[in-house]
């Protein structure tokens, strides 16, 4: 006699011939559990308690539903309480044997998440009811856990044959788990972890996805010239492929510092100047951190934009302090001599880098949207000047200030029937809490982009390895969350506030591997799960479809090169 009939279609751990998908290794049975907590499974007394880890795939045959859900605990039961204080021959084998399994046994903790589809015939006869869906119970008592199958996983998050980018593999896995990322652009998303997990090779790997699919534009902010060119591997030694090798025309660089391009023997599409009548005071006001600026002397800025007015207030006031009568103008301004005397001191600062000038011509943010409305993406390398925070903070926010502000008009001439759609555009900044930090995050257009969950089409990618940094209500709206090692307990907290399961997340968010391991949860994904992230490399060179010159790109080079 069977513990299921035909109908739920599997025995204790004998198929009955149906055409459920193959299983994996029989794990155990369940013996207690709820719906906040997940269900405890006992392992079979074949199955090693180190052979499972936190964060396996595990399906779960019930009655009436097939579960599918991740590991988040692992632990030792007994059936005989004396077995903690009562010492055991350990050196007798046959001892130990007879009490594995039996009296001592193995447990894990396990989150069903999803109920998949009985497959009893044409899997086509199920139509819309083929997907899994949210599991609004949990399996009974004595039903059978088995790790999940290759065909368990690509029903649950697709393959690339559906289209699907091919991230990683789950936990001692082989198979390819993908991510749909039509989904993944539609609201922000956040990459996190600390410092060596490997979080510019994730980026780097997301961005391929991306370029690849077509579904966006992107434009990044590239601290550390680690994304255009080419980048380095520094525990290898090594360098990569960047975006533009890969993709060719697909990508436009533009940088701030010509010269370190050059010394890297990298071309660029364009250099960027700005000018001072590009600065706003709402640039001043983000940079007040960085530059140690109280809020008496940022909101000068504000007095001295209503004194000299919206192009020329930084110039006239730098003008002014070189002539020496700040005094006279803290005095007319009503504002405090000294906090009036360290904003020239800060914005002083900016006078020294090479991509300022007094007055600039050139609208830097129009000619980027010109190429990613070509269907282009754009990295903006910042050479020597990656190390200079405030020079980061207020490039990339006077940018994408203009940026967006072109993408609401846009939109909205579309809504109106004139114009077509702005193509969608993922934003990418590093150091995101310096732009998003409780204190500023109401005011950057980073946080306003944040909120608007791409009502303008454009979302945010950010980077960070202190996501504790980042203003909570701004950290919810990141749709879908890539968290490699953390070991910061606020952290921790952060990257997973206002996530269902979170209690038992954070366990297998703390054992991840200190190099190519990442947690993915939200909005693009069906639930939780561990990643080992794939390699990018040579192999992942190979698999860049579509990717370098054009046919007519590259005739053209040749033509430029060696004439017709």
């Amino acid at each position: 006699m069977t513990l299921f009939d035909e109908t739920h279609g599997e025995t204790n751990g004998v198929s009955s011939g149906n055409t459920l998908p193959e299983p994996g290794q029989p794990l155990g049975m369940v013996i207690e559990g709820s719906v906040a907590n997940g269900v405890e499974v006992r392992l079979d007394p074949g199955v090693s308690v180190e052979q499972v880890k936190v964060g396996t795939f595990v399906t779960i045959q019930g009655t009436d539903n097939r579960f599918f859900g991740v590991v988040t605990d692992v632990g030792l039961g007994s059936t005989d309480p004396r077995l903690k204080y009562t010492p055991l021959p350990v050196d007798d084998p046959f001892v130990i044997q007879a009490l594995q399994g039996t009296v001592a046994f193995g447990t894990v903790s396990v989150l069903p998440q999803l109920t998949m589809p009985q497959i009893l015939g044409d899997p086509e006869a199920l139509g819309d009811k083929a997907g899994p869906a949210a599991a609004k119970s949990i399996p009974s008592h004595f039903s059978r856990a088995f790790t999940a199958s290759q065909k368990d996983v690509e029903m649950v998050f697709g393959s690339e044959a559906d289209g699907n980018f091919w991230i990683g593999s789950p936990l001692d896995m082989e198979t390819k788990l993908c991510l749909d990322l039509g989904e993944l652009v539609k609201r922000s998303m956040g990459v996190f972890g600390k410092s060596g997990t490997g979080k510019t090779f994730l980026t780097r790997l997301l961005l391929v996805g991306i370029l690849q699919s077509g579904q966006a534009s992107s434009l990044i902010f590239d601290m550390h010239s680690e994304y255009g060119w080419q980048g380095q591997d520094t525990d290898k030694g090594v360098t990569v492929k960047g975006l533009k090798q890969l993709f060719g025309a697909k990508v436009s660089t533009f940088t701030l510092d010509e010269e370190h391009s050059r010394r890297r023997g990298v071309s660029t599409d364009e250099t960027v100047q700005l000018g001072f009548n590009h600065i706003e005071p709402e640039d001043v006001e983000l940079l007040r951190e960085s530059l140690n600026l109280s809020d008496v002397a940022a909101s000068a800025a504000y007095n001295l934009r209503e004194k000299y007015g919206e192009e020329s207030w930084l110039k006239e006031f730098l003008d002014a302090g070189r002539s020496g009568s700040l005094l006279e103008l803290a005095d007319e301004l009503q504002v405090n001599a000294g906090a009036l005397r360290a904003l020239y001191n800060r914005m002083g600062r900016f006078t020294r880098h090479g991509f300022m000038v007094e007055h600039s011509r050139v609208d830097t943010a129009a000619r980027i949207i010109e190429h990613l409305e070509r269907g282009q993406h754009v990295v903006l390398e910042f050479g020597r000047y990656g190390d200079d925070e405030a020079a980061y903070i207020l490039v990339s926010n006077l940018l994408t200030r203009r940026i967006h502000r072109k993408y609401v008009e846009a939109k909205e001439s579309a809504m109106g029937g004139v114009g077509k759609e702005p193509r969608p555009l993922v934003i990418v900044i590093e150091e995101a809490h310096k732009f998003l930090n409780t204190k500023v995050a109401s005011q950057t257009i980073f946080g306003i982009i944040a909120r608007e969950l791409r009502k303008y089409n454009v979302t945010l990618m950010v980077i960070d390895q202190r996501p504790s940094g980042i203003d909570p209500e701004v950290l919810s709206q990141v749709g879908t969350r890539f968290s490699c090692l953390l070991d910061n307990e606020r952290d921790i907290d952060a990257v997973l506030s206002g996530t269902s399961g979170s209690r038992q997340l954070r366990s297998v968010l703390a054992r991840l591997e200190s190099k190519q391991q990442a947690l993915i949860f939200g909005h693009a994904l069906p639930l939780p799960v561990v990643v080992r992230i794939r390699d990018y490399g040579p192999k992942l060179y190979e698999t860049v479809q579509a990717g370098g010159d054009s046919e007519e790109e590259r005739k053209r080079k040749v033509d430029e090169l060696f004439g017709s």
